[in-house]
């Protein structure tokens, strides 16, 4: 690693007030600033454009004054079938003068409707000119964009999807099939057009990559205590989002939420598993039944004791309990 390299490392995780941030894992809470672009990285801003009604006048105005000149120079006939359609003109034919006052008109008439453009909610026009960023135009309705601009249009909607089954494996190794509801949307149109080559690809590439790491950190389930496993839908949630969340910042993306939908073993190992499960259950069956029949028989054995109705000596107060829990156990769990 270079010496550059380090030092921007280094000063990523430095704080306004100078102190150094760890970066962010699973569960914690922070909140990440979001870095300067270079002069190669655009960020969006307004493009230039007009509002179409005024396009539409100026085109049909140029129009019509081309018409009317080759009218003026009878150009065009006045008769067509026999029948008067247009008055009488006072010309007696055009030059190369009006030739090119036509051409004229005729091309500002082409370029004014040749810039129409609609302006849909929801999406965005990112313009372009021989390579070069030029703005992006966020209005609505009918807009007037110069034709010599390259228009692309992005989606900047909210937009949900749903992953198919990803593949990954826990903090034991056990290998899974993940799948999360992602929803996003285009933040910067600029980023997301020029700082990678496809933002939809780029975004689904990284959600199964932050979906890999996550849930490496824990366990799918712990049979044995009560520890946080990845069945915490919350927590595995706020992990992936927050994850995503630095991953697509630098792109334009936003992520509004990444939550798994379902986290389940892979096929080959589920019934295993569930065997697993099961057993555990049972052990969990077997403590509790035996935790309420000590408690009873040293209730019972207590309260004779106690109350003078019964004198026990060590060795009779030793078969009462032995006899009292194999009754219990064998009749089943006690009343509580």
């Amino acid at each position: 690693m270079s010496r550059r390299m380090v030092i921007e490392v280094l000063g990523s995780w430095m704080t306004e007030g100078g102190a150094m941030v760890l970066p962010v894992f699973a569960g914690s809470v922070a909140t990440a600033t979001e870095r300067a672009p270079t002069a190669s990285e655009p960020t969006e801003r307004q493009g230039s454009c007009l509002p179409g009604w005024l396009a539409v006048s100026t085109g049909a105005a140029a129009a019509g004054a081309a018409l009317w000149l080759l009218w003026w120079r009878g150009v065009l006939p006045d008769r067509v079938g026999g029948y008067v359609v247009l008055p009488g003109s006072p010309g007696y034919g055009a030059d190369y003068a009006t030739w090119g006052e036509v051409m004229l008109l005729a091309a500002l008439a082409a370029i004014a409707v040749g810039g129409l453009n609609r302006g849909r909610p929801g999406s965005v026009w990112v313009l372009t000119w021989c390579g070069a960023y030029r703005g992006t135009v966020r209005r609505t309705g009918l807009l007037w964009i110069s034709p010599l601009l390259t228009r692309r249009r992005v989606d900047v909607a909210l937009r949900h999807w749903r992953s198919r089954p990803i593949e990954a494996v826990d903090a034991d190794g056990t290998r899974l099939h993940a799948t999360v509801l992602l929803v996003w949307r285009v933040r910067d149109s600029a980023r997301a057009c020029f700082a990678v080559d496809n933002h939809v690809v780029y975004l689904r590439d990284q959600m199964e990559c932050a979906v890999a790491r996550v849930l490496s950190r824990l366990p799918t389930d712990d049979f044995r205590t009560r520890s946080r496993t990845l069945r915490d839908a919350d927590h595995v949630g706020d992990a992936l989002t927050l994850a995503l969340m630095e991953e697509m910042r630098p792109v334009g993306i936003e992520i509004i939420s990444a939550r798994p939908i379902r986290i389940d073993y892979a096929p080959e190992i589920a019934v295993i598993m569930r065997r697993r499960q099961l057993a555990a259950l049972d052990a969990r069956h077997r403590q509790a039944l035996v935790g309420d029949v000590v408690a009873t028989v040293a209730e019972t054995v207590s309260g004779l004791t106690d109350r003078g109705r019964i004198a026990l000596d060590d060795n009779a107060r030793t078969v009462l309990v032995k006899d009292l829990t194999a009754a219990l156990c064998v009749h089943g769990r006690p009343p509580g």
